[in-house]
């Protein structure tokens, strides 16, 4: 998927594409921007947490699904960072 699909398409667009769910997370920790979560059969969940801008979710959406999903797009800027477990 080209890089200008990935900031441009409106994210339920974007998800919709990706077969990927979006959740509201319990999390509140407020270092903590989603989860990109692949379950045992093999679909997808980004975990989100509520009460954020609509800017901040989207774009920490887009970089979660990029870098989860391997999408053609720059790297996370620092100090955020993406970790896989």
């Amino acid at each position: 998927m080209a890089t200008d699909h990935l900031l441009d398409a409106p994210l339920p667009d974007l998800l919709a594409a990706h077969g990927v769910e979006l959740t509201d997370s319990s999390i509140t920790d407020p270092t903590f921007f989603g989860a990109l979560v692949q379950r045992r059969d093999g679909s997808l969940i980004l975990s989100m947490p509520p009460g954020r801008s609509r800017f901040e979710r989207d774009t920490a959406a887009r970089m979660l699904l990029a870098e989860g999903l391997g999408l053609d797009a720059p790297p996370v800027p620092a100090p955020l960072e993406v970790s896989r477990a």
